[in-house]
């Protein structure tokens, strides 16, 4: 048999109400238990002492003091040669036990106490020493104090108050994680959801604004696969095409047969150097100002290169090679195309770090800065074929940098060319 419900909101109210019930039910036994048995204990030696002062003039023989005094307390004293009552009294019942105790102890004779609970009354009869019967009558309140009732009917109603405040809330929360599962569940079939949202408390919301950049990323992953292979089967075709038609007009060359080998073979290396960058790797702890310097160094040996690093740089964990591969790339691009100058700083914050890689080159259009990050593009009106490449290098980069939670930007940089920020979380 399952004990613990299934289903969020089941678990939500039973994760409130169950430390609640279990507050209460200690501070009902702790602190009210003493406090009802006080009470019942005062009333109990009140009444009994009463009694047993009213039993003390008959005794003596002044009746008159005691009916002022039963008229003054509110007890009815009545004289009776027999009476009909139950075979079995309440002397040892929840509301007269302790009665019964304090007048065995304040007569030193018996007394029997009966308990009418339709009409809430106490009945005292005490036997005289002629033979009759004194009965002492007065309301049950005299000797049992109702607030214990009162106090487990609120008890009952402040937990059934809790129980319809909050479940509305948990409904809220529990339509709001629903809503994600359908998303998601859509989204892992290729589906769109529209009109989806983030809504609800601010985990939840995140959570689902994690899920919409999660689909937003894989989306972008499969475009990334499906123009590589265009690209790739477009760009091996082309030198292939050039090969054969060679060949078979009997015009092919040495020289020409290599380059278009070394072309097709420049193309796959680009291909897996992309593929390498999603590699599973460990993730280490590594600074970024000496991987950055080195890089720097060896891309640009015959530029000017200005770096500008923290002097206590911040220690973060990623993956080296993977990492070392974005930025190498980013550099190399740089260091290709600046004409002097390449300026490489690195900003701290509390939770990013930012790398900001600039030349003095003539830099990227501004509306073909998005087109630059996509693979297999060059931008020949900017960047001349004597460069070289495959058009791999920043979407190598983005990949990488994504993998790590961080994103990368193309802005115009104030040297003249381009500035590729990169903000890499911590």
């Amino acid at each position: 048999m399952r004990l613990i419900p299934r289903s969020f909101l089941a678990r939500t109210i039973l994760m409130v109400l169950i430390p609640l019930i279990i507050a209460l039910f200690i501070v009902a036994n702790v602190f009210f238990g003493n406090h009802w048995s006080r009470v019942h204990a005062t009333l109990a030696r009140t009444l009994a002492g009463e009694v047993a002062t009213m039993v003390h003039f008959m005794d003596n023989g002044d009746e008159k003091s005691v009916q002022m005094l039963a008229k003054d307390i509110g007890i009815n004293v009545s004289i009776h040669n027999s009476l009909k009552r139950p075979k079995e009294n309440d002397n040892h019942s929840l509301e007269a036990g302790r009665l019964g105790k304090e007048l065995q102890y304040r007569l030193n004779q018996r007394a029997s106490v009966y308990i009418d609970r339709n009409k809430r009354l106490v009945y005292i009869d005490i036997p005289r020493k002629d033979g009759k019967i004194a009965t002492f009558g007065t309301s049950m309140y005299r000797i049992y104090s109702t607030s214990t009732e009162v106090f487990l009917f609120w008890l009952i109603g402040s937990i059934l108050i809790v129980s319809i405040l909050i479940t509305p809330f948990i409904i809220l929360h529990t339509r709001s994680i629903r809503r994600i599962a359908k998303a998601a569940n859509k989204f892992g079939r290729g589906m769109d959801v529209p009109g989806f949202q983030p809504s609800g408390s601010l985990e939840i919301r995140e959570a689902a604004s994690a899920m919409i950049t999660m689909k937003e990323r894989l989306n972008r992953y499969n475009k990334t696969r499906t123009d590589m292979l265009n690209a790739v089967g477009h760009d091996l075709k082309t030198p292939l095409t050039r090969m054969r038609l060679a060949i078979e007009t009997d015009s092919a060359t040495k020289e020409d047969l290599l380059r278009n080998i070394d072309r097709m073979s420049e193309m796959v290396n680009g291909y897996l150097a992309f593929a390498r960058g999603e590699t599973p790797e460990i993730e280490q702890t590594m600074e970024l100002p000496a991987m950055l310097t080195r890089i720097a160094r060896d891309a640009a040996p015959d530029k000017e290169i200005i770096l500008v690093f923290p002097e206590n740089p911040v220690q973060f964990y990623a993956r080296p090679s993977s990492l070392t591969s974005a930025f190498t790339n980013v550099i190399e691009n740089a260091a290709r195309y600046a004409k002097k100058k390449l300026k490489i700083t690195e900003t701290d914050g509390e939770d990013f770090v930012s790398v900001i890689i600039e030349d003095d080159g003539i830099g990227i259009p501004d509306e073909k800065k998005q087109m630059a990050l996509q693979p297999f593009v060059r931008l020949d009106e900017s960047r001349n074929d004597s460069t070289g490449g495959t058009g791999l290098g920043l979407s190598i980069a983005q990949t990488a940098i994504e993998n790590h939670g961080g994103q990368i930007f193309l802005e115009n940089s104030e040297m003249g060319g381009l500035k590729v920020r990169i903000v890499l979380p911590l």
